[in-house]
């Protein structure tokens, strides 16, 4: 499902995303492509889930899948270019399919196990404290915010990722991309 382009994320329309509805349940899909991404599977799903609740998104199926830096560097050639493995590259799912059942694809967030671990290293921090951060960094990517655009955009995605790892909600999604 990965859609050619950058790896950034343009801007959803408002009938791609369902908001409020507790009803709505979102899916969240994750993929373990690296030997030691078994044992966190269960955790980035319950996060995916949360940061979602938390930025008032429901109704969405989001990808994520756990790789090895091979795997994000060759990604990050193909779509953007760049021949590096990187912390986190999110892809779009594109426009709707109009009278679809079931959730709203959103797009999917691949994330490099190694890159965290080495980070985690690096920063002293722990393993799936990396990995929030990426994770929570992707989603805004899916949801149309992008850091590279402007300083006041980066300012507004740094905010939302740090309300997003620090547990509080999130202001709501009401100007998506600006």
């Amino acid at each position: 499902r990965l859609v050619r382009g950058t790896g950034r994320a343009r801007p959803l329309r408002a009938r791609g995303v369902r908001r409020g509805s507790a009803t709505d349940r979102s899916r969240v899909l994750v993929e373990i492509a690296h030997p030691r991404g078994a044992a966190l599977q269960a955790r980035v799903q319950r996060r995916a889930r949360a940061f979602l609740r938390r930025l008032d998104v429901r109704g969405v199926e989001l990808s994520v899948s756990l790789v090895k830096d091979v795997a994000i560097r060759r990604l990050n050639r193909t779509w953007r270019n760049e021949d590096r493995a990187t912390d986190v590259l999110s892809f779009p799912a594109g426009e709707p399919l109009e009278g679809v059942p079931g959730p709203r694809p959103l797009g999917d967030v691949v994330i490099s196990l190694d890159t965290a671990r080495r980070a985690a290293r690096q920063n002293g921090s722990a393993v799936h404290e990396e990995l929030d951060r990426y994770l929570a960094h992707g989603i805004l990517h899916l949801l149309g915010y992008d850091h590279e655009k402007s300083a006041r955009q980066a300012r507004r995605m740094r905010a939302l990722e740090q309300a997003l790892l620090e547990g509080s909600s999130a202001p709501p999604l009401t100007h998506l991309g600006q």
